[in-house]
């Protein structure tokens, strides 16, 4: 039998003695008119229901629910009506239509009593447009926090998902595909309720609409052919490897060089490609074993799932393992690191700071002691203890810091950027060294520069843990850093517009993105040069005090570490800056590329949206050999629009602990990373308008450096969906004591980035929706 799709009531009623899977409520519909001209007959044929104590009113206009738009919401409903209100609430739904059409309907239904869980379910991704069944639900007996936009949680599957999952959500699959076939396989939206009678739960069917997606969905076997693909993938790399500690593997977007902060999840190829180059396929690890850690070279940290990236877990856990540490116990502890993720999948975008022991601290014994619980013995924590305690000495040594020699890098980098800019080569030739040298004094050195980074705050975090900083010593020491942000923003208010770009003009939000133009590209779209910004306070010094200075020495003495008091500090100072700065530099290398991307792409016919599907490789066979260059580019790009097509219809959860993960999961909300200890009540809005930004709170999809023109304005606060503790906005924020909202995950993200005005409470780590 195949239906079609009618008013809100209509449909409900050609379903009530059809489907199956679910219950739908006794229900009565009038028009409008009937209502105006039969109002006494239609209130005493409900008013008289003896089973029936209170109602929902519910709007079944003539303008939701179509083929083409579904008004989702416009129009009102009224639940818990009583009879002698029944009149009222009537009228108030028929007002909520505005101009009035005779023919608009008016349902009314029993309300449904002891509901213990409801939400809307779909049979399509509205995002990806994919054959996903996804349920959005809440427990409990509100039935409208989901429908109300609230939250609630959420579960996705692939059509052909075969996984075991509650009996509940069973059951709502099974009405999904019930009703997915009986409409003709159109794409539905159907919402839900279930209701507690005698210790069963019985599903009720409360509204089926069409969902309206922008273009056709895929074939649900193409999607499977895909999906089998990577849970293959998965499959095979969750075996042990025979030069990897660790008996499994996980994948994340988060953990370690974070790809969703820098890149997104759904990265374009070019961008994608970059990443690898210049960190992820090989400068990760070459740093990494310079810095005291175990020897991973050749092995990629980044794999991508047609097109996601993620980064390999196990390895990543494997690349903090000190070389000197015996190898049983280094498998043991990967093993605990990888099982304390999957206990608490929250902590993916902190893995550092609350999983993994990369550094010693001057609390790092006390924070050891939980092994114990996990096998560990005193002595094996020792040895560990040892380990890093020699590493971290390598790295904050006052003299010989390897550190240092990484910060002396920039200037080779400067300088050679200055040659091969106002050089005469051809621009494919300075595409190529561009980035070699990007990646051999830029991204080398700059993970070396942000390993001690996170030392640095590590060590900071430790004074405070063990007492000798308060949390106002902490943020006084974070706010009186001075990093090339806070110059950035300095700048702002005293350069003029020419003197400024010429410092700053390569940043761009996404730095890795060909399309996201360069402030010198539009420097209209990033500020508002009509108006003089007010300079930012000017950096406070930090002081300690002599008992303060007298503890350090204490237990610098007592934990063995090389640098006196005054040298640690200079070593956190300046870890926390020159990751910045570094970080600033290389970035320039990578935007004049890419801006010589364009211009060769531009020689050839190809725009900017083109050039974004190619792969950088191409430039380098160009550099290398004697090929046709259109024809070269015209291959990548097409290859690269084909596969990104595929990157668009996947959806696959943050976190990848087994190869089930792939065709079904529940979208889980992240422990956000909260800034300072302030509150705030603010407006929420789009970081291009421009006008509105004084006073706002500004969401971001990622924290990268390229958004650093947001803190020339006087934000409010700032909302992340990806970005660590350490992040880079994470740091700029906390220095600018500006409270924030730091890798809030793509659910709480959604709710909070399409809020009008929200409250965050950074000390009690809470975000209120106030409309």
């Amino acid at each position: 039998m195949k239906l079609s799709f009618l008013s809100k009531a209509r449909t409900l009623a050609s379903l009530k003695n059809v489907v199956e899977h679910a219950q739908i409520a006794p229900l009565t519909f009038f028009f409008v008119n009937e209502w105006q001209s039969n109002k006494s007959n239609i209130l005493n044929s409900l008013i008289n229901d003896p089973n029936t104590q209170s109602w929902i009113v519910r709007s079944s206009c003539s303008r939701e629910d179509s083929l083409n738009l579904s008004n989702a919401g416009a129009f009102l409903s009224i639940l818990n009506v009583t009879n002698e209100s029944l009149e009222a609430a009537i009228c108030k739904v028929i007002d909520s239509y505005g101009e009035i059409d005779l023919c608009d309907e008016i349902l009314v239904q029993p309300m449904l009593t002891n509901v213990v869980r409801s939400g809307v379910a779909f049979s399509h991704d509205p995002n990806t447009c994919s054959p996903y069944r996804v349920v959005n639900w809440s427990d409990g007996e509100n039935t409208s926090i989901v429908t109300g936009g609230k939250g609630g949680r959420v579960w996705q599957q692939a059509a052909k998902c075969k996984i075991d999952k509650p009996h509940w959500l069973k059951k709502v699959i099974n009405l999904l595909e019930e009703l997915y076939g009986l409409f003709d396989k159109a794409p539905i939206d159907c919402e839900f309720a279930f209701t507690s009678l005698a210790n069963k739960e019985v599903l009720w069917l409360l509204q089926v609409r069409p969902l309206v997606l922008p273009h056709k969905p895929e074939d649900e076997y193409v999607q499977a052919a895909r999906l089998k693909n990577i849970s293959n993938k998965v499959a095979r790399n969750m075996q042990p490897h025979p030069f990897l500690m660790g008996r499994r593997t996980v994948y994340g977007v988060m953990p370690d060089w974070n790809p969703a902060e820098i890149l997104g999840i759904r990265p374009k190829p070019l961008a994608l490609s970059l990443y690898r180059e210049l960190i992820t396929d090989s400068i990760w690890a070459y740093q990494r074993h310079n810095y005291g850690y175990i020897n991973l070279r050749s092995f990629p940290l980044m794999p991508h799932f047609f097109g996601m990236p993620y980064i390999d877990v196990r390895l990543s856990f494997n690349s903090f393992i000190p070389a000197d540490l015996n190898k049983g116990l280094a498998d043991r502890l990967v093993d605990h690191y990888i099982d304390k993720l999957l206990d608490e999948p929250t902590l993916h975008d902190k893995v550092e700071f609350q999983i993994v022991f990369s550094c010693y601290t001057l609390d790092l014994p006390d924070r050891l002691k939980s092994l114990s619980a996990e096998g560990f013995s005193i002595d094996e924590q020792g040895k560990i203890a040892s380990c890093l305690r020699k590493l971290t000495n390598r790295i904050v040594h006052p003299k010989d810091g390897l550190w240092r020699n990484d910060a002396k890098k920039i200037d080779t980098l400067n300088q050679r950027r200055e040659k091969l800019i106002t050089s005469s080569d051809d621009p494919v030739v300075r595409i190529y060294w561009l980035l070699e040298d990007g990646k051999r004094y830029g991204t080398l050195p700059f993970a070396g520069l942000a390993r001690a980074g996170f030392v640095a705050v590590q060590m900071l975090q430790s004074l405070l843990a063990v007492g000798v900083f308060s949390q106002s010593d902490y943020d006084a020491f974070i706010g009186g850093t001075s990093t090339i942000s806070r110059q950035l923003s300095r700048d702002r208010a005293t350069l003029d517009q020419s003197t400024f770009l010429s410092r700053y003009g390569h940043l761009r939000p996404g730095s890795y993105d060909i399309l996201s133009a360069r402030y010198d590209e539009a420097p209209e779209l990033y500020f508002d040069w009509t108006k003089k910004q007010r300079p930012p306070d000017p950096v406070l010094p930090f002081k300690l005090s002599l008992e303060q200075m007298r503890e350090i020495v204490k237990l610098l003495e007592l934990h063995g570490l090389h640098p006196d008091a005054v040298s640690l500090l200079d070593f956190m100072q300046s870890g926390i800056e020159l990751r910045e700065l570094s970080k600033f530099y290389f970035t320039r290398n990578l935007s004049d590329a890419l801006a010589l991307i364009n211009a060769v792409g531009n020689d050839y016919g190809f725009s900017k949206e083109d050039l974004s599907y190619c792969d950088i490789s191409v430039f380098k066979e160009l550099h290398i050999a004697a090929l046709e260059p259109k024809d070269l580019l015209s291959r990548s790009i097409e290859q690269g629009m084909a596969r990104h097509l595929e990157t668009l219809k996947l959806s696959l959860p943050p976190l990848i602990s087994n190869p089930e993960d792939v065709w079904g999961f529940e979208w889980p909300e992240s422990e956000p990373n909260f800034i300072t200890q302030k509150q705030v009540t603010a407006t929420v809005v789009d970081c291009h308008d421009l006008e509105k930004l004084n006073g706002a709170i500004v969401c971001i999809p990622n924290a990268d450096p390229g958004f650093d023109w947001l803190f020339a304005y006087p934000i409010a606060s700032l909302i992340t969906a990806w970005g660590g503790a350490n992040s880079h906005m994470a740091i700029r924020a906390g220095e600018l004591c500006l409270p924030s909202v730091i890798g809030a995950g793509e659910i709480l993200y959604r709710r909070w980035s399409t809020s009008k005005r929200l409250h965050i409470d950074c000390a009690s780590r809470r975000v209120e929706r106030l409309a």
